[in-house]
């Protein structure tokens, strides 16, 4: 199997167990008082509540519901399988992994670009490459595999009637 295959399901995977880590992180709010654990967070991480992330995270934590967390783990939990099958395929040498890998990545390089020309951060600029890589290495692997079933198609004799 070709390395770079393998390293992108190993991203994959481990993008869906972190979002799948975080979906369990959202359920453990349930019945909790979300706006004083974020509160506890952001002191816990000496950030100035009064400064604009924090801030916009202490509102949104303070309009939580329990209703709206179990759509939102509910939401990361099937996000997080989507990868994780993804990265099975990606293992198992599956087209349809390849292809939702590449549609998958390719999904967020709009995204990227649009958020990178409002500001450009290291960060920004680190998730455009990697979704970037993922997309060309999908590209690439779908283009060999099209290239030898051409080859088989051709190599194969006609029927005999």
């Amino acid at each position: 199997m070709n390395r770079s295959i393998r390293l992108v399901a190993l991203f994959e995977a481990f993008k869906g167990i972190l979002v799948l880590a975080a979906a369990t992180g959202l359920l453990s709010l349930v019945h909790k008082d979300a706006y004083s654990i974020a509160a506890k967070l952001v002191a816990h991480m000496h950030l100035n509540p009064a400064s604009r992330y924090p801030q916009i995270f202490l509102d949104a934590a303070s309009h939580l519901q329990d209703s709206r967390i179990v759509l939102l783990a509910l939401g990361a939990a099937t996000y997080a399988l989507l990868r994780l099958v993804e990265a099975y395929g990606l293992f198992r040498q599956r087209a349809w992994a390849e292809v939702l890998a590449a549609f998958s990545g390719a999904v967020y390089v709009p995204m990227e670009l649009f958020e990178l020309i409002h500001e450009v951060t290291a960060l920004r600029i680190a998730l455009l490459l990697a979704n970037a890589v993922v997309v060309a290495v999908m590209v690439g692997a779908l283009l060999r595999r099209r290239k030898a079933i051409a080859r088989l198609d051709n190599s194969t004799p006609a029927a005999a009637n």
